[in-house]
């Protein structure tokens, strides 16, 4: 995973509450076990009409909203248990979604593949998303050591597990983590006491 410490970008608004996983990356795409390629179905029946032709009135497809950050409405990821919602939205190119609330199972699939949910305020959340859907060039800043996002000087601070935290900011999973703490192990090996 690389490795996140601090983002500075513009942001995609997503102004629509309740998005589940099979929304974030329908079901008839998980064929493939590799972690890339699910990018291009990424919200695949919101991004295309029926007659697979681009939806333009959906934010994803508007050339206005770039970056690397997605601000979504409140309840994202809920659903289906589906890690390839994760990797989709990795492969996408976000770094971070923005959320007033985040289902359990996809706050975990996320941190686990290097993906940053914040969890903001409501208030928070309403004026960040009216603000960068009527000023797409709004930078975002993100600082992971002092878990805090700021917009147009409205700074908010965000929890984050610590372990969590470790591994976004030196890109470990949790194999990495272990490897890391290699010499650690090792020497209280050669002085525990069985």
């Amino acid at each position: 995973m690389e490795k996140l410490r601090q983002l500075n970008s513009t942001a995609v608004p997503l102004n629509i509450e309740n998005i589940d996983t099979d929304q974030i990356i329908p079901a008839r795409f998980l064929k493939a076990i590799a972690k890339t390629g699910f990018g291009a179905n990424l919200f695949r029946d919101w991004r295309f009409n029926k007659d697979q032709s681009i939806n333009n009135d959906f934010s994803l497809n508007d050339s206005k909203y770039q970056g690397q950050i997605l601000v979504a409405g409140n309840n994202f990821g809920c659903g289906s248990s589906r890690e390839h919602a994760a990797w989709a939205l990795t492969d996408y190119g976000f770094k971070v979604v923005v959320s007033s609330f985040f289902a359990d199972i996809f706050k975990g699939n996320a941190l686990n593949n290097g993906l940053l949910p914040i969890q903001v305020s409501p208030e928070y959340l309403s004026d960040l998303m009216e603000y960068i859907t009527e000023n797409p060039e709004t930078g975002i800043k993100i600082d992971v050591a002092s878990q805090t996002i700021t917009y147009n000087n409205q700074t908010a601070h965000f929890e984050l597990d610590p372990y969590k935290k470790i591994c976004l900011m030196e890109g470990y999973d949790d194999i990495d983590f272990l490897i890391n703490k290699k010499q650690e192990i090792e020497k209280f090996e050669q002085t525990a006491i069985y």
